[in-house]
């Protein structure tokens, strides 16, 4: 991710560092936007090095009252399906924007939305940036504080109605050439048969692919997905 969702790097930044990692091939996966890839590629053209640039994109939807990422990797940016993506996601976003900024309202936190907007800048409108406002505001001390109370799961913040199905953002992927592919599958905390339900579910949507390491899991949470990805022949 790149500083056009809640990366920590531009997209020339992050092109550079992972040149001089000696990365052999890099994804931008911003959330539900490719402008952080196009400033990428850009800059990539100009400086291509040895490192392959891949587009692709993390779309957020709805499966079983949950939301779930899913990543596309290997997109075309123009085609018409990833276009109408691009489109029903920002204005997801804005919708779903202004109900947190109506939730913390209701909290007697005045002003969230344009306060997260001007965090957001050029970048997609998400949770972090109200975050981010919260923090500047002296709502909370820090990030943690501000999702521990107010935004994380379960929380006032957390709005999910806005997201389309999984099943419509995996065809979006794959008609635009992308390889559909589930995003940190144990941060939903599914029990084993429910997290067997999703697979199933995005196997028939077209899905092909399942990210079994990320974050903090241990050995053993990784040879239960690596197997699981096996049972539902998905790439990893």
């Amino acid at each position: 991710h790149t500083t056009f969702s809640d990366g920590a790097l531009t997209p020339q930044e992050l092109v550079m560092r992972a040149q001089q990692m000696q990365v052999d091939a890099l994804a931008i996966t911003d959330h539900d936007t490719v402008a952080g890839y196009e400033a990428a590629a850009a800059y990539h053209t100009s400086n291509p090095g040895d490192m392959k640039l891949i587009p692709g994109i993390e779309l957020s939807c709805v499966w079983s009252g949950t939301t779930i990422h899913v990543l596309g990797l290997g997109i075309n940016c123009k085609h018409p399906a990833m276009l109408e993506a691009l489109a029903t996601m920002a204005h997801a976003r804005q919708e779903r924007g202004s109900k947190i900024a109506a939730r913390l309202a209701a909290r007697g936190f005045e002003g969230a939305l344009e306060g997260a907007k001007a965090q957001a800048g050029e970048s997609q409108l998400g949770r972090p940036h109200f975050a981010a406002w919260m923090v500047e505001c002296g709502h909370a001390r820090d990030h943690s504080e501000a999702f521990d109370r107010y935004l994380g799961q379960g929380k006032t913040g957390d709005v999910r109605a806005f997201w389309p199905d999984l099943a419509e953002v995996t065809q979006w992927i794959v008609a635009s050439g992308g390889i559909a592919v589930v995003a940190h599958p144990l941060k939903y905390r599914f029990t084993g048969m429910k997290l067997r339900r999703l697979f199933t579910a995005f196997v028939a949507a077209g899905g092909e692919g399942v990210e079994v390491q990320s974050g903090y899991q241990t050995p053993d949470q990784t040879r239960h997905l690596l197997r699981l990805a096996q049972d539902f022949g998905l790439e990893v």
